[in-house]
């Protein structure tokens, strides 16, 4: 008799909206933009100091180019998500993989969340609350509003049934 495991079964994640990559681009443009400014700076400082030009923009060009063209594909990919009878499963990471799983039963509350780029492109982020203090809300986002607000309204009844 083979020996039983701990194993979780691997489920079928589904992907985050399409829209979040223009998302994340947006928020690598943001996060950029500092460092852009800063060798600009450092770019008309330098010039009486003899280095040359581009010394200082080439490196931020080249991270900006990363956070905007090469980073948001691969979180994007790095994401998914499903939804059980009783359970949410999120995974996420790119270097470091995390699996997380919400039962049902232990959601105190849930939240539909959106900022300004998200808005923009209709998406929301669904947020969990669980009892607890260390890792006591899981979010996940990147999902269609509609989806998100359904995921949410789904959950929530099913808490209710689970109640009664």
């Amino acid at each position: 008799m083979p020996a039983a495991t701990n194993r979780i079964s691997p489920l079928a994640m589904k992907p985050l909206s399409p829209s979040q990559k223009s998302v994340l681009r947006i928020r690598g443009a943001i996060a950029a933009l500092p460092f852009l400014a800063a060798s600009l700076f450092f770019e008309t400082v330098i010039r009486d100091a003899g280095l040359p030009l581009g010394f200082a923009l080439s490196p931020a060009l080249l991270l900006a180019a990363f956070l905007i063209l090469y980073a948001p594909p691969r979180r994007y990919r790095s994401w998914g998500y499903d939804v059980t009878e009783d359970e949410l499963h999120v995974e996420s990471g790119i270097w470091l993989r995390t699996r997380t799983v919400v039962p049902f039963g232990r959601v105190q509350h849930i939240d539909v969340g959106q900022g300004p780029v998200e808005r923009r492109y209709g998406l929301g982020t669904l947020t969990l609350h669980t009892a607890g203090t260390r890792g006591s809300a899981v979010s996940l986002p990147g999902l269609e509003l509609g989806d998100a607000e359904r995921m949410r309204d789904e959950i929530r009844a099913q808490i209710r049934q689970d109640l009664v």
